[in-house]
């Protein structure tokens, strides 16, 4: 029997399959290399990536809930250039599609990552995270402005000609909203959602550990 054809294309991307690995959950790739084919899934989406390397948060910065887990990773990652030089090499060994996920806390930083990435012919195309706080605008969050995200995602999309794929906040009131502007200012496809926040206090052990 012919197995099932389940290859896709999103704006561009051909994937053989429309599994994708979630940012945030998969590192780089290599991490998971031991685990599993990574030749059988659709595309590598890796972990968020800033123009210099960031700690994250303190541990402990993931808890177990009665109804599931809360994390406060804080967005650590190598930072672009450790990317380039040391994660990437693998990323070229493996015929699969590799989707870079990148955030800035200015509309400098999120254009500067855009240039960097756009030169790499191993990067398929770009998710964009703009769910950081905008830090020259007194910590509006980019991804709950549909002016402000317009600006991200207008400033990258000049800044690359790869293909453009957006990831939204949950924190909106009218997410449609969020997305026709994206949509608008240059964005290729859509990634709903990004962490929806958690309530610290919904029990007592996740309140010994993580802040209010």
């Amino acid at each position: 029997m012919a197995k099932p054809d389940l290859s896709v294309e999103i704006s561009g991307i051909k994937l053989r399959n429309p599994v994708m690995t979630a940012s945030g959950t998969f590192g780089y790739g290599k991490e998971f290399s031991d685990y599993l084919d990574l030749e059988k899934i659709g595309a590598i989406i890796t972990k968020g990536l800033s123009l210099r390397p960031k700690a994250g948060n303190p541990t402990p910065r993931i808890v177990e809930t009665p109804g599931g887990m809360l994390n406060a990773i804080g967005l650590q990652n190598v930072g672009i250039d450790a990317f380039i030089g040391e994660k990437l090499p693998f990323l070229r060994t493996v015929d699969t599609p590799v989707i870079v996920n990148l955030y800035g806390n200015t509309l400098e930083e999120y254009g500067e990552l855009a240039e960097k990435l756009d030169r790499l012919p191993e990067v398929a195309g770009l998710e964009v995270n703009i769910s950081c706080p905008n830090v020259k605008q007194g910590g509006i969050v980019f991804g709950t402005d549909p002016n402000a995200a317009a600006e991200v995602v207008g400033l990258v999309r000049r800044s690359t000609s790869k293909p453009l794929i957006i990831k939204l906040s949950p924190n909106v009131t009218d997410v449609v909203r969020m997305a026709d502007a994206c949509v608008s200012a240059g964005a290729d496809a859509l990634s709903l959602i990004n962490t929806l926040p958690g309530w610290p206090l919904i029990c007592r052990s996740a309140a010994r550990f993580l802040p209010i």
